[in-house]
């Protein structure tokens, strides 16, 4: 049996009506949960990524660990 592309690790939280991971899994990668991103009128601005980090929808900022 195939294991899932996206693991979850331990709830902390919703946003949105959407879980909060600590964890997520995709693959071989591993990312961390670091906050929320800010939104305006057009969506989530990736200007406020910082290098090494992802955003997840709905507005959650993950970072990649190493």
């Amino acid at each position: 049996m195939s294991k899932p592309l996206r693991q979850h690790e331990n709830k902390v939280g919703s946003y949105l009506g959407k879980p909060i991971y600590e964890i997520i899994k995709v693959q071989d990668q591993t990312f961390i949960f670091v906050r929320i991103a800010s939104a305006d009128a057009d969506g989530y601005p990736l200007t406020q990524l910082k290098q090494g980090e992802i955003l997840f929808t709905p507005g959650l900022i993950y970072t990649k660990q190493l």
